[in-house]
């Protein structure tokens, strides 16, 4: 799948950066870091998609079955992608993952997934807003995502951060974001 053809003209900026810590809705603190390339941090990512709740998989990921969840581990956790992740104590409880479409140049593809145990409490928000802040500061600046068009508080979520429709012709909303560069002022 290819991002839309067109993207806001108004840049988001200010966004922040990874790591952080948030108290969620639930009073729970949650650190907010980006993946730091560890086994720990692979072997908690998986112990969370093995905990996903089937019905939350959209677009048939994350994968339910062992051998598909380590290929798409493995594809999401390489070089090219950036990831985010919410940890409640030692467990990951969050995760936002920014692919590349074409390489690093391109516009990158934004997934997110929150533990239902854990939704409804601004851990998403958290997330993705910190790993919007990560990408700018990585010089990315055109992320997008699709979207179940009935899934009303993701949509009400994507557009408080600054995400605007796209493309509205299919079952699936597009909606994309143009990030100011804040290269010069994470380095």
């Amino acid at each position: 799948m290819t991002g839309p053809q067109r993207y806001p003209d108004d840049a988001v900026g200010g966004l922040p950066t990874p790591p952080r810590t948030v108290e969620d809705n639930e009073g729970r603190e949650i650190r907010v870091r980006a993946d730091d390339g560890s086994e720990s941090d692979r072997e908690a990512l998986r112990a969370m998609y093995e905990a996903f709740d089937p019905a939350d998989r959209a677009q048939g990921i994350p994968p339910s079955r062992p051998s598909q969840l380590e290929d798409w581990l493995d594809r999401i956790l390489d070089e090219g992608c950036y990831n985010v992740f919410a940890f409640d104590g030692d467990d990951v409880v969050g995760h936002v993952t920014l692919v590349p479409e074409n390489g690093a140049e391109s516009p990158y593809e934004l997934a997110i997934f929150v533990l239902q145990s854990h939704q409804g409490a601004g851990i998403g928000t958290a997330l993705i807003e910190t790993a919007l802040g990560y990408a700018a500061g990585q010089g990315i600046t055109k992320v997008w995502l699709t979207v179940e068009r009935w899934n009303r508080a993701a949509v009400g979520l994507y557009e408080k951060i600054g995400f605007e429709t796209t493309d509205a012709e299919s079952f699936e909303l597009e909606m994309a974001i143009r990030l100011a560069d804040q290269t010069e002022s994470t380095g």
